[in-house]
This record gives C-alpha cells, sequence and structure tokens, in this order.
C-alpha cells in the first residue's frame, strides 16, 4: 500500500528535530566574551603604585635594611588614638 500521494513529495517528518539540531550547532559555534565595565577598568588602575609612592616605599625599605628607620613611638599612639576616637 502506498501511503504517498501527489502532493507529499516534501514532507519530512524529522522536521522539528533537524531544526533543533541545527539550532543547537548554531549555538556551539557561538563564542564566549569578556567585558570588562569602565569601573572595573579605574579600579584596575587604582591598584597601580604610582612613581612617587615608590620611591617613598625604596626609601623606607632601604633605611630599614640599614637600620636607620626609627620608629616614633609617641607619633604613632597619637595616630592610633586619634584614628579609634
Amino acid at each position: 500500500m502506498k501511503i504517498q500521494g501527489p502532493n507529499q513529495s516534501g514532507f519530512n517528518p524529522y522536521t522539528k528535530q533537524l531544526k533543533q539540531q541545527a539550532d543547537s550547532q548554531k549555538a556551539s559555534q557561538r563564542q564566549d566574551k569578556l567585558e570588562i565595565s569602565p569601573e572595573a577598568k579605574r579600579l584596575q588602575e587604582g591598584d597601580k603604585i604610582q612613581a612617587s609612592r615608590q620611591s617613598h616605599v625604596e626609601q623606607i625599605k632601604a633605611a630599614v635594611q640599614n637600620g636607620e628607620y626609627k620608629v616614633d613611638a609617641e607619633k604613632t599612639a597619637k595616630k592610633m588614638m586619634d584614628f579609634w576616637s
């Protein structure tokens, strides 16, 4: 028994399944993107040490290594008290 009639030549019962497979292939071909917001970029730049700050840190490191760095205990205590009160 033949089921095919004159209008059945382009009929494909698996059209929906083929469309889903094609869509999933398109989705797998997409690439991931990463965008960094201007706020995040600004925060990253804030982590960079300025040249003047870097030179000050180097001077303190050299003084500590040579044993020439002295801490003023009273000034430190005053700063701590000002901070906490």
